[in-house]
């Protein structure tokens, strides 16, 4: 028995040193020794009798700090529902529980409550109400603005304004599987952000035909928070597109108060003089080609343009700064517009539904400003836009032709340029092939 005992505690001495050359936790000795046969230093002997241990319950009552909006006193509680489709506000008052008749009355008579009255699904609106649902506020934003409905005596006090919204930064990443929708869907990228990237890279990437399976994308953007619920995005801050294996970059600069655009690192502007395309999104259904049938005159012909197949509505963009030399019907082209861009170059844009309001010969347009809706007037046998490039008078592929750049940073602006794109650089190349979806 001792040898045992004594072989025990041989091999225990072995554990514990080998556990100590190892550097693990003391706790993982207590687990190993009385496996071993150490008893007396962890255990309990046999038949020994334990004290029995004098326990006192006590209970005390807490003073739990209820919630304040500052204007409602009385003891109460906030609940909160999100809108449904088809909500009124008085559908939304019984799902909160409260009872009030004379708050449903004051919200049917005032004037001061149309964003009630304007309910968007999937916002939340808050109530404020003591244990017997008596409304005390009523709180509800959307869009940065926020409507507060406040108890005052036998009535009730409207305020109404916008919100002190909490600015964060975020990153995402996504890879093209089989559009740029699906892939920010997936990253989880509100649409916003993915027209923002769509509309960053438009002068260099075509959506329609450029992209690629496996095309990757990352991210930096605003987003904008009101108590820790995102409330809107706000502007692209940093992006990269590596298309067919080759990398865009675009980098915001703020060059005057109000004012900016998107450069890439070496101070060049991103933007070029014209987009690629008048459209979005869509899909190419004609070329530009020497030789085509046409479907309604039924004969060989130059199609001295591109086809772009969406829509009857879809928004057409000017594809450059430029003047309105033409807005009406001409022949086969049905409603056409006709921009004229510095001295040289002219675009056309054919079988418009109809002309953005306010358009007219004379007037300014700017890059990216809506001048028609997609439609089939003229000589159309399905609804799409028929745009043409010219140059000088003479026509040119709209997807090939080499198109002059806009004016880079200049010289005074460089060193406020270089300050702030560093570190936005710095964040690119870290997140270049992290496999992500969103960081704050």
């Amino acid at each position: 028995m001792q040898q045992e005992q004594g072989t025990s505690a041989i091999l225990a001495q072995k554990a514990v040193r080998l556990i100590g050359s190892f550097g693990w936790r003391r706790w993982l000795v207590a687990l190993v020794l009385p496996f071993l046969g150490v008893v007396a230093a962890f255990g309990i002997a046999p038949n020994t009798v334990p004290n029995r241990v004098a326990t006192t319950r006590v209970v005390q009552e807490l003073e739990l700090p209820l919630p304040s909006n500052g204007a409602a006193t009385d003891a109460g509680y906030w609940r909160e529902e999100r809108i449904v489709r088809g909500d009124r506000a008085a559908s939304l008052l019984r799902r909160l529980g409260t009872s009030d008749a004379d708050v449903r009355a004051f919200l049917r008579a005032t004037h001061s409550t149309k964003m009630l009255r304007q309910l968007i699904p999937g916002q939340s609106v808050r109530a404020y109400q003591d244990a017997h649902g008596k409304l005390l506020a009523l709180r509800y934003q959307n869009d940065g603005d926020l409507l507060n409905v406040e108890r005052d005596g036998d009535g009730f006090r409207v305020s109404e304004g916008a919100i002190e919204l909490e600015r964060r930064v975020l990153v995402a990443s996504g890879e093209i599987d089989t559009s740029l929708f699906g892939a920010t869907d997936a990253a989880h990228l509100p649409d916003a952000v993915a027209i923002q990237i769509a509309d960053v890279f438009a002068t260099d990437l075509d959506f329609h035909r450029d992209l690629r399976r496996g095309d990757r994308f990352t991210v930096v953007y605003e987003a904008y928070y009101d108590q820790g619920e995102p409330v809107r995005s706000g502007q692209i801050l940093a992006a990269e597109f590596i298309n067919d294996g080759k990398a865009y970059r675009a980098l915001w600069f703020e060059y005057a108060k109000g004012h900016g655009g998107y450069y890439t690192p070496d101070g060049s502007n991103i933007r070029k003089a014209f987009l690629r395309s008048p459209l979005e999104f869509s899909r190419v259904t004609s070329r530009y080609t020497n030789r085509r049938y046409h479907p309604i005159l039924r004969e060989w012909r130059a199609h001295r343009g591109v086809d772009y197949g969406a829509p009857v509505g879809t928004r057409v963009r000017a594809t450059g700064n430029g003047v309105v030399n033409f807005a009406g019907r001409r022949g086969g082209y049905g409603n056409l517009v006709v921009l004229r861009h510095q001295s040289r170059y002219t675009t056309w844009y054919g079988h418009l539904s109809r002309f953005a309001k306010g358009l007219r010969s004379g007037a300014r347009v700017q890059q990216g400003e809506t001048i028609g809706y997609v439609g089939m007037t003229g000589l159309a046998n399905g609804p799409h836009l028929h745009y043409e490039f010219r140059v000088n008078g003479v026509h040119r592929n709209p997807l090939k032709v080499v198109l002059p750049p806009a004016p880079p940073i200049q010289a005074a602006q460089r060193p406020a340029f270089d300050a702030a794109a560093a570190p936005l650089v710095d964040m690119l190349n870290l997140l270049r092939g992290t496999n992500l979806a969103r960081l704050e």
